[in-house]
């Protein structure tokens, strides 16, 4: 029978903690302290976290998708500017639409450019599952061609402004569900929370799997109900310039709420996701099992797409805008985020709540150095270095590993 629980001590490991996923809280529980000093109490402010909440959100819905095809052993280099093309696709759908469709364009605008996002990713996934094409060569080639598309079906214009409504997706001074609704999501969020700690380890025992000590589940649930808490907290902190009105949650963070919570039950619930790590860890015996790679890579590339749309629609939303650069070098950070937040670039490895912290990681540094008025040019370079240390410590821990 299996031990229940670990009796003559415990590390990490043993306690069913991801010492990855620890890693990248302690990371940024540094940054943002050290930020804080640096920027002279500045960044550690209601107002900072609301607008680092909205930056966050774009790169995190990526990551999520980037996460599954890096684990698959696959790169897409042609998000950021996919982004941008969605974007402009988006703002002409709204603007050529509007004397017909009225108050209706937004949300066909929306569909519109999540279809736009499946739709590339589904022809790269094509191309490279059953063209034969390496990730790495068409998504570079992506990146060209949808970059320099978005400048020519708007002319290299920016289209604004955008509709009313489909800018509350984007957050702003509207875009916040205000200080009730924010408590009342944050009620049902960690009840979650307890209750799949509850299910959890009582499903294991029922299974006669180890469960964590007790202590350690206790520490681990109720440090994400503090940073629950503590982060609605703070947004409802943050109060409108005029009216002195909470914000509250921006609704930006709710769509990568609902993200993150579906692409980690997709990734671990899910056959596709079994599927997809499978493929990763070990193609060729995934291919004995019978599983049909070319299509299984194909749905891979067009997740990624609509979650680029997803992220597209943000951005837009939030610029009140669909503008050719948009999305430029975002790449960079969707690719850090993800390898930050321990998803292996040798594939088989990772997880979506990490790509998420990665996110966080990017971001916060994005935005600190902002903040203490570093040139635009050095924050590319800091943060092109973020990326290859990241790559540097996976393969340390990888060849670690390696018996």
């Amino acid at each position: 029978m299996t031990t229940l629980a670990v009796r003559n001590g415990w590390s990490l490991p043993t306690a069913g903690l991801d010492v990855r996923l620890l890693g990248a809280l302690a990371v940024v529980a540094v940054i943002w302290l050290g930020l804080h000093a640096l920027t002279g109490g500045l960044f550690l402010t209601a107002r900072n976290l609301f607008n680092l909440s909205l930056q966050v959100t774009v790169v995190g819905v990526m990551t999520c998708g980037m996460v599954l095809v890096i684990v698959s052993r696959h790169i897409d280099l042609s998000v950021g500017s996919v982004l941008g093309f969605v974007g402009v696709f988006g703002a002409l759908v709204q603007i050529g639409f509007a004397d017909v469709l009225g108050a209706q364009t937004w949300w066909v605008a929306v569909l519109a450019m999540l279809a736009a996002g499946a739709s590339i990713g589904a022809l790269q996934g094509a191309l490279i599952a059953y063209g034969g094409i390496p990730s790495f060569v068409v998504t570079l080639g992506g990146l060209l061609f949808f970059r320099n598309a978005a400048y020519f079906i708007n002319k290299g214009e920016t289209i604004a402004p955008l509709d009313p409504t489909f800018q509350l997706l984007g957050g702003g001074l509207q875009g916040s569900i205000g200080a009730f609704w924010s408590w009342a999501v944050c009620a049902a969020a960690v009840t979650a929370v307890l209750y799949a700690a509850w299910a959890g380890r009582r499903r294991r025992r029922r299974f006669e799997i180890a469960t964590r000590p007790l202590p350690v589940e206790a520490a681990v649930t109720g440090l994400a109900v503090v940073g629950i808490v503590g982060y609605t907290a703070a947004m409802n902190a943050y109060a409108q310039p005029n009216s002195g009105v909470a914000m509250g949650l921006p609704i930006p963070v709710l769509i990568l709420g609902a993200v993150v919570l579906s692409m980690s039950v997709l990734a671990t619930r899910r056959r596709f996701g079994r599927h997809v790590f499978a493929y990763g860890g070990n193609p060729d015996a995934a291919v004995l099992a019978g599983v049909d790679t070319r299509r299984l890579t194909l749905k891979i590339f067009a997740l990624m797409g609509l979650l680029v749309g997803v992220a597209s629609v943000v951005i837009t939303a939030r610029l009140n805008a669909g503008a050719s650069a948009t999305g430029t070098m975002t790449e960079l950070n969707v690719i850090a985020a993800a390898v930050i937040g321990g998803t292996s670039l040798a594939g088989g490895a990772g997880r979506v709540a990490g790509a998420v912290l990665g996110a966080i990681v990017m971001q916060s540094l994005e935005s600190g150095m902002i903040l203490m008025g570093v040139p635009s040019p050095l924050q590319k370079m800091v943060l092109a270095l973020v990326l290859i240390l990241a790559v540097w410590i996976d393969m340390a821990i990888r060849r670690a590993r390696t018996p």
